[in-house]
């Protein structure tokens, strides 16, 4: 489905002109589609229709009250990577027996609360975590499932900041290590192992990078079943990306053909944990021009959105589309940089984009539902931008525009 498309010259999201949305809300302001949303969800769920499976979301892309609670009621799992995240998808109406802990540095308290409302498994990264948790559901008088996340050491040929799954990265243990460690789990007397998994990094555009970690993680289930070990389920991850600007990422049911036909019959049930694919292109941010300003070198766009807002520009050189929200104008079409107020030259929402701004429009910076309000900072002193849920003719106020009175709420002086 197109989630946002131009009608009488406006450019809307589902049924309703992002004119309006500004207008109500002002800027800057992430807006979502519930439809889009859904249809992506739905999309997996229907792809792996064949396998036993569960899809869980990875809350790290975007947590917002209300897109885990469009996610909930289709009946989506979670992944997690913290106990605040665990709490965001209890808010929501998540099923805690559908959330998957990952993350390497799981603290005590965390793990506690994840056993105290019964998660489905601990995705664990590390023997002195695996102990940590032994030594949690002890105390607890409770026995807590597991399974490791093994790092297969596959290049997912993608942005350096975004690969976990090659040895020199921090996630997972090594395939080479992993048999050893599942022996040693099965001897510790409050853990239950039920399963294995692996992730190699965000914003896969090729199905070979997957197709090579699930085949490595199956050679260690077919080992680990010679040796009495039985696998009850195979997390892929994540990964799978989408289009920014000219990327061809697998559709979802090439994706789910390849992994089906590699995983059936194998174990009883596959998990995976999508994010940025289901909510990538179902937002967008919307920002006013506030300046145009020229100078003998460069032309640049000053918004009202910044690094603070979307910081993928500045730390991966991301490139997101650049939409004027009123196609209205007679103004030339003029190369610049669209930049934002913050202290910083790394402050940019795109460089040397040939676009129509002036002082005033809407800009609409595509593709932004993941990774956009979830990495949102504070810096220069900025409240965090106000959250927008359209579904069909409606439009809802799903976060409310942060003030600077409650960024000084939790503050004293000496």
């Amino acid at each position: 489905m197109q989630a946002f498309a131009y009608r009488d010259g406006v450019l809307h999201a589902e049924g309703v002109a992002l004119t309006g949305i500004a207008g109500r809300h002002g800027t800057p302001t992430y807006v979502y589609s519930r439809a889009a949303i859904e249809a992506r969800w739905r999309a997996f769920d229907q792809g792996f229709a064949c396998l036993p499976h569960l899809i869980c979301y990875a809350v790290k892309a975007n947590s917002n009250l209300a897109v885990l609670g469009v996610l909930a009621r289709l009946g989506s799992g979670f992944d997690i990577v913290s106990v605040g995240e665990l709490e965001r998808v209890l808010r929501a109406g998540g099923d805690p027996g559908k959330v998957v802990f990952a993350g390497v540095g799981k603290r005590e308290d965390e793990i506690a609360r994840a056993l105290e409302v019964g998660i489905r498994c601990f995705n664990v990264e590390l023997v002195p975590e695996l102990e940590r948790i032994h030594d949690v559901a002890r105390r607890m008088g409770a026995r807590a499932p597991v399974a490791l996340r093994v790092n297969p050491d596959v290049d997912a040929r993608t942005h350096p900041y975004i690969a976990t799954g090659m040895k020199q990265n921090k996630f997972g243990i090594p395939a080479d290590e992993a048999l050893s460690v599942y022996e040693y789990a099965t001897r510790l007397p409050h853990l239950k192992v039920t399963g294995i998994g692996c992730h190699i990094g965000s914003q896969l555009t090729e199905v070979g990078p997957f197709d090579d970690a699930v085949a490595k993680v199956l050679d260690l289930v077919h080992l680990l079943r010679a040796r009495g070990v039985e696998i009850e389920h195979i997390d892929i991850g994540g990964g799978l990306g989408i289009q920014y600007r000219d990327e061809e990422p697998p559709a979802v049911h090439a994706y789910a053909e390849l992994i089906s036909r590699r995983l059936a019959g194998q174990v009883k049930e596959v998990l995976m944990e999508p994010g940025r694919a289901i909510v990538g292109n179902a937002g967008i941010l919307l920002t006013r021009v506030e300046y145009v300003k020229e100078t003998p070198a460069k032309r640049f766009v000053i918004v009202d959105a910044a690094m603070n807002d979307l910081i993928r520009p500045a730390l991966y050189e991301a490139w997101h589309e650049i939409l004027r929200v009123r196609r209205d104008s007679d103004a030339p079409v003029a190369e610049c940089d669209v930049v934002g107020p913050v202290c910083e030259t790394g402050d940019f929402l795109a460089r040397n984009r040939a676009i129509v701004a002036v002082q005033g429009d809407l800009l609409a910076v595509m593709s932004a539902g993941a990774y956009g309000f979830s990495m949102s900072s504070n810096y220069n002193a900025r409240p965090r931008a106000a959250e927008v849920m359209v579904d069909g003719a409606q439009a809802y106020l799903v976060r409310a525009r942060e003030t600077v009175g409650q960024l000084l709420a939790g503050e004293t002086t000496l």
